[in-house]
């Protein structure tokens, strides 16, 4: 029993860093500036990173050893989650893809008060 769950957390973790590789891709043709970064070709480990505005980073861990999401500003920790929360989070990250919200939506010259959506 332990050697499947075993086998099925590496799929887990291997199928989750081929997501982060793919989201890193999509948020850099949409403007933002975002890496993955993996070490070896196991694929049992990543680094992304994306910066969402001047001086907003989001941080994703993810190995074996476990899985972390952390927020910064200013380049002070807003938020740290860890686990299924920090895989929760992410889909935070992908609706910036999915409804095609711009990067550090910038303020309309017409309106200052609303922000200009595509």
């Amino acid at each position: 029993m332990f050697i499947r769950l075993a086998q099925q957390h590496r799929q887990f973790v291997k199928d989750l860093v081929m997501n982060l590789q793919a989201l890193a891709i999509v948020l850099e043709n949409r403007g933002y500036l975002a890496s993955c970064y993996t070490c070896g070709g196991q694929m049992n480990s990543a680094s992304f990173m994306v910066s969402l505005g001047e001086n907003h980073l989001i941080r994703f861990l993810v190995s074996d050893y476990g899985i972390t999401w952390t927020e910064m500003r200013d380049d002070r920790e807003l938020m740290k989650l860890e686990g299924a929360e920090a895989i929760a989070q992410l889909q935070d990250l992908a609706n910036l893809v999915k409804y095609q919200i711009e990067p550090s939506a910038s303020v309309s010259r017409e309106n200052p008060n609303e922000a200009q959506t595509v």
